[in-house]
């Protein structure tokens, strides 16, 4: 009886003595995500289930992402299949309005002129040592795209697939932090002050429904390993202008997306184990991320000033800044930057476009640099 009862104590206490600095260093890391997003509200519906999959996965011997555990389960079935992203695509665009974009077309151009921080990121990510999927997956960052960060990732390098994550979402939510002090640095005065004019273009229900189609035909033809991203976002866009398939749109943008936004999260999360995430290499992912998305919005702010130029005056350089994906965050903070320079000015109808530019560059990025890889022989 006695022996048994130090059997039992000891089977109690294996789980202790088996717990090390490290998975210790990754709850305080998951328990910092839950504060971050629960206190402070970044990007809660992901950091939320992030942290507490760290959490989850570095208590020692529970065996969540071994063989038979609950969470490999769901990794296998959803990320390394690439299901989950795929599916928030598809709410993605069900949520998305283009209709700004396709009022007025050039400003496209700042989106995509928003994604070459991205290539520069790549560049300076292969100097720094990491491989060319790595590099790949560590320059999406800067798309300040999750959805495509974590598909590009878990496709080719997921192992950094957690690093990546982190910094895609945790930037993302830093938006109105980064931006505003490169927008004010790479801008004049009186480019900060210049107000346009609203841009008014009628815009056809047909036309609503053909641009989705051919968006989708043209990205893929350019880049067809793009496919499965452009299409998925272009098939929830359409579903919503359509109107005809009402009950499948708001699946798409509520029920669908938030049940694959929790797996996703727990799964990301899963993959922070501390003997994986614990490396040199995670910190310099999270410090190419931030230089990503400073590159991405100096890039369409630069191009901003270029357009504003050749226009004669006319465009406000700071729209440039919401040519990347964190839709319609930056957008937003591209119109507070306009308003403390001329209190008259209102951007956002424009920033609006350049930021529903930088969406659809973001995917078109992934793309090419997917298309790139293949031709090269790297991937199959």
């Amino acid at each position: 009886m006695e022996s048994a009862i130090v059997s039992g104590l000891q089977g109690l206490l294996l789980g202790l003595t088996n717990l090390g600095t490290g998975h210790v260093i990754m709850i305080l890391i998951g328990s910092l995500l839950l504060y971050l997003g629960i206190g402070k509200g970044y990007e809660p519906l992901l950091l939320l289930p992030i942290g507490f999959g760290a959490i989850l996965v570095n208590i020692p011997l529970a065996g969540l992402m071994e063989k038979d555990g609950v969470l490999r389960f769901f990794y296998d079935t959803g990320v390394l299949t690439e299901v989950f992203p795929l599916l928030i695509f598809i709410g993605i665009g069900a949520m998305t309005d283009l209709q700004p974009l396709m009022e007025n077309p050039k400003i496209i151009l700042l989106g995509a002129a928003g994604q070459f921080g991205i290539f520069l990121t790549l560049l300076l990510a292969l100097a720094l040592g990491f491989d060319k999927l790595e590099a790949v997956a560590v320059g999406i960052i800067g798309a300040c795209d999750g959805p495509t960060a974590i598909y590009v990732s878990s496709k080719f390098a997921p192992h950094l697939l957690g690093a990546v994550s982190v910094a895609a979402y945790s930037y993302m939510s830093l938006v109105p932090l980064i931006q505003p002090p490169i927008m004010k640095w790479l801008t004049t005065e009186k480019e900060k002050k210049i107000m346009m004019g609203i841009v008014k273009q009628p815009v056809s229900k047909t036309t609503k429904i053909i641009f989705p189609v051919v968006v989708t035909v043209a990205a893929s033809i350019i880049a067809p390993l793009g496919t499965p991203l452009i299409g998925m976002v272009m098939l929830g866009n359409l579903m919503k202008e359509s109107g005809v398939v009402e009950r499948l749109k708001l699946a798409a943008e509520n029920d669908i997306t938030n049940i694959v936004t929790l797996l996703l999260g727990l799964c990301i999360g899963a993959t922070m184990e501390a003997k994986q995430f614990l490396q040199p290499q995670t910190l310099m992912v999270l410090a190419l991320g931030l230089i990503a998305i400073g590159l991405d919005t100096a890039m369409g702010v630069l191009f901003g000033k270029l357009m504003c130029l050749l226009s004669g005056g006319k465009i406000n350089p700071l729209i440039g800044a919401a040519g990347i994906s964190a839709f319609p965050m930056s957008a937003r903070v591209v119109q507070a930057e306009g308003q403390k320079y001329n209190k008259k000015s209102y951007l956002l109808m424009h920033a609006m476009s350049a930021n529903a530019g930088g969406q659809i560059g973001s995917v078109i990025a992934a793309a090419v640099m997917l298309s790139v890889l293949k031709g090269m022989g790297i991937v199959g």
